[in-house]
């Protein structure tokens, strides 16, 4: 399944084989020469290159696909089942993991690795330097006082320390109104009692999902209104990559 031993003449594009939709990410914008097998999700609305997606190849992320396809190297964020990666392994098919990330630095690590692992430096650095560009752009003077949000979801859950979606609020200059670790779920009741002073919603584009769900409650709503800073869409969020910076730049936007 690997491919042609080092030193051979290269007569075909690199093999690249995508197992999950965050891979396929990583793997059309640092490698959109390649022979690429996405997954079957490279092209669906919450997929930030679903338009570099169209007309690609697209494959279910299964041992039998790997036998045929013949990987060179294979992009992940949590696809692939044990069978698979340990024939990937044992084969001697280069795989690149994405880690995940709670900070700008971690998707600067994961874009270093990938890139590496697809002899892409140049455009892994160049990704970087539009992600920190954006970064910049999104920032608040240093003495401007920091306004309070919460994030919320559509599901009802929230993000607090430790986690990407704290990064991209205080990219944006805003202090996370979650006083938690990780995500939580946060009650219908607690935002009726004690509304935050502004919401920042995420995943709310995705209209069948959790279309029931604490966020889209008629109290959440009558709390939250005139008190939406942004609504950040689920392809910004979906993957630790360099886009996270796109939805700080959302919410300068539109804070």
């Amino acid at each position: 399944m690997a491919g042609p031993p080092a030193g051979a003449v290269e007569t075909r594009p690199l093999r690249v084989m995508s197992l999950d939709q965050c891979g396929d990410q990583y793997a059309l914008a640092l490698a959109p020469d390649a022979d690429l097998a996405l997954s079957p999700r490279a092209d669906d609305p919450d997929s930030w290159m679903r338009e570099a997606a169209q007309g690609r190849r697209r494959t279910r992320p299964t041992l039998e696909t790997a036998i045929a396809f013949r990987p060179d190297v294979v992009v992940r964020y949590w696809g692939g089942d044990a069978r698979l990666l340990a024939r990937l392994e044992a084969d001697g098919v280069r795989v690149a993991t994405i880690d995940d990330a709670t900070d700008f630095e971690g998707v600067r690590r994961n874009i270093r690795s990938v890139s590496g692992a697809l002899a892409a430096a140049p455009r892994g650095e160049a990704l970087i330097a539009r992600m920190d560009a954006r970064l910049r752009g999104a920032a608040r003077a240093a003495d401007a006082p920091k306004p309070s949000a919460l994030y919320l979801t559509a599901g009802g859950f929230t993000a607090g320390r430790d986690t990407l979606i704290d990064a991209i609020l205080g990219a944006a200059g805003l202090a996370n109104a979650a006083a938690i670790r990780g995500f939580a779920p946060v009650s219908v009741e607690r935002i009726a009692l004690s509304p935050p002073a502004r919401f920042v919603f995420g995943f709310f584009d995705q209209t069948r999902s959790d279309w029931r769900g604490p966020g889209r409650h008629p109290v959440v709503r009558s709390a939250a209104r005139n008190r939406v800073a942004a609504r950040l869409p689920a392809a910004a969020l979906t993957c630790p990559a360099w886009f996270a910076a796109d939805a700080a730049a959302m919410l300068k936007a539109g804070r």
